[in-house]
């Protein structure tokens, strides 16, 4: 998705990011945003905390998920080539 917007600096190089536009990227009062500097264009970006817990929590999930497939040893697939495993 892209929206193109024109805003004022105003004094001090203030400029306001429309009700619009913050609804849309989640931005509320007291927010840190991550200023970059790419070239001659300027990118604005709503720093994200991570929840180390959940992070922690999806990836046993993912893990419970796929412990059933067959973990290959170091040489297991010597001998096995691209074309077979990929075959229908």
């Amino acid at each position: 998705m892209s929206l193109t917007l024109r805003v004022e600096v105003g004094k001090k190089g203030y400029i306001i990011i429309p009700k619009s536009v913050r609804d849309l990227v989640g931005i509320k009062e007291g927010d840190i945003l991550i200023l970059t500097v790419v070239g001659d264009k300027i990118i604005l970006e709503p720093e994200r905390k991570v929840n180390i817990r959940e992070v922690v929590k999806k990836l046993e999930e993912h893990e419970r998920k796929i412990s059933y497939a067959k973990r290959a040893s170091l040489g297991e697939l010597e001998n096995i080539s691209l074309e077979e495993e990929f075959e229908d």
